[in-house]
């Protein structure tokens, strides 16, 4: 029995043919200044695409077949942790991933988890060779990811945590364990300010530091994972995670020793676009960006409560975080289709366009001397900086809209009396070694001016 096609009554339409019809119901009106808008990653998006204007675009290697829910969860004492751990896992957490600022009772922590197959990741705080092997000692069937970022530390914090030499001694060691090591934060970027183009090429440049620090020493790394913001710009977001996979398959296959090494990408929603007046709205914005991120192809995803930024961990907005992870695989088939954007015109050619925009910025950079140079005289700051200065201006003129916060805010919405957590930006002077990258949102003048005048 023959399948005839969908569509194969109707005649092809041309590309020239589409615009020669918007053309004409334009009256007059210029093509290029009523339809084309511009980005901040200097790409121009079209009304349409068409198979006409576009080429074969190259695959995109390691889209996971399935992707995980994650949860973050920060441990003081591990018995408590653990036992947070085995609710959030009977509740549909597929993934934990703990962070802790201080050492505590590894041993305890793996003997009371009641899942030993569930992949866990360590963010910690600290950098303690003797502890690191701990963790690797008691994971026994676990699949664990230790996320050692010394780069990150540094720009974050503005020292290493050490110094250079120790640090990296310490890494050194870790790494001879074969583990799941090494992690490359791009979040710290996009947090900051930086576009999109600035996130993929300095993420390519961090992780390059590692290449080649780890290059001599013979060891062969079995993954990177990259820890990636989500912002709300839906369809270059999807393509965002797309094109660091590619970037990080082109830079791989640079070295011998590291053209095995798998790229794990763990996303999470973006904090710089959240807000604490008409909170409910973050639960909107987070539920696009974990679309975004299913359909980017991450391994994992890690939701963010709509009241993390001003209140302190609470077992309602986890579970509202959790259930929207949740609704997306289970309800909406989220998990379904592997690889949904392959082929779209629109997806593809944004890829292709920040791949090739990041990787000469990559270039260059490497040009200069290298990420760690470029971080300790200041250009990777300075670059965010006017990136970030650009982006707030057009919040300020409502270019960027945060609905609720600088367009149709509510006057009665009171948050003085309800903030648990301290959301703005916090100083500590101090020597550092280079400038700090610090992370802002957008709306964080206007609430603290709000905050002055409630009543």
């Amino acid at each position: 029995m023959t399948k005839n096609k969908l569509f194969t009554n109707f005649d092809p339409v041309s590309s020239k043919a589409f615009k020669q019809k918007i053309q004409f119901d334009l009256k007059g009106a210029s093509y290029n200044d009523t339809l084309i808008s511009h980005t901040n990653e200097g790409i121009d998006i079209k009304p349409f695409y068409h198979s006409d204007e576009t080429e074969e675009f190259p695959d995109v290697p390691g889209i996971p077949s399935h992707w995980s829910i994650g949860e973050d969860i920060f441990i003081i004492e591990a018995s408590a942790a653990a036992h947070t751990a085995n609710t959030c896992i009977a509740s549909g957490t597929e993934t934990l991933y703990f962070i802790a600022d201080a050492p505590f009772d590894v041993p305890q922590l793996f003997k009371l988890l009641d899942n030993t197959k569930i992949p866990i990741h360590f963010k910690l705080q600290f950098l303690d060779e003797a502890f690191y092997t701990q963790i690797i000692e008691e994971a026994g069937d676990h699949t664990v990811y230790l996320n050692v970022d010394l780069i990150h530390h540094l720009a974050e914090d503005g020292n290493w945590y050490h110094n250079l030499k120790e640090d990296h001694r310490i890494l050194d060691s870790i790494l001879k364990h074969k583990k799941n090591t090494l992690s490359v934060a791009i979040d710290l970027y996009q947090n900051a300010g930086a576009t999109m183009v600035q996130q993929l090429a300095y993420g390519l440049a961090h992780a390059n530091e590692y290449l080649l620090h780890t290059e001599t020493l013979g060891v062969a790394l079995p993954s990177i994972t990259f820890q990636v913001p989500v912002g709300s710009h839906y369809f270059f977001e999807i393509a965002k995670l797309r094109a660091l996979r590619q970037l990080v398959a082109v830079l791989v296959n640079e070295y011998a020793f590291a053209k095995a090494i798998k790229t794990h990408i763990v996303a999470r929603p973006t904090r710089r676009n959240k807000t604490i007046y008409d909170y409910n709205t973050n639960m909107l914005r987070t539920t696009t960006e974990a679309m975004s991120a299913i359909i980017g192809g991450a391994d994992t995803i890690i939701n963010m409560p709509y009241d993390e930024i001003y209140h302190k961990r609470n077992d309602f907005g986890q579970r509202i975080a959790r259930n929207q992870l949740i609704i997306l695989k289970e309800e909406s088939y989220f998990d379904a289709v592997s690889n949904p954007a392959d082929g779209t015109y629109y997806i593809e050619t944004i890829t292709k366009q920040l791949a090739e925009k990041a990787l000469a910025l990559f270039k260059d950079i490497e040009k200069q001397g290298g990420f760690l140079k470029q971080l300790k005289d200041g250009t990777i700051q300075r670059k965010i900086k006017e990136s970030a200065q650009k982006e707030q201006a057009q919040f300020d003129t409502q270019e960027k809209i945060l609905l609720g916060t600088n367009k149709h805010p509510n006057p009665n919405d009171r948050m003085k009396d309800t903030l648990e957590l301290y959301p703005f930006v916090k100083t500590n002077p101090r020597k550092t070694l280079i400038v700090p990258i610090i992370k802002r949102r957008l709306s964080e003048a206007m609430e603290q001016e709000r905050l002055t005048t409630e009543v």
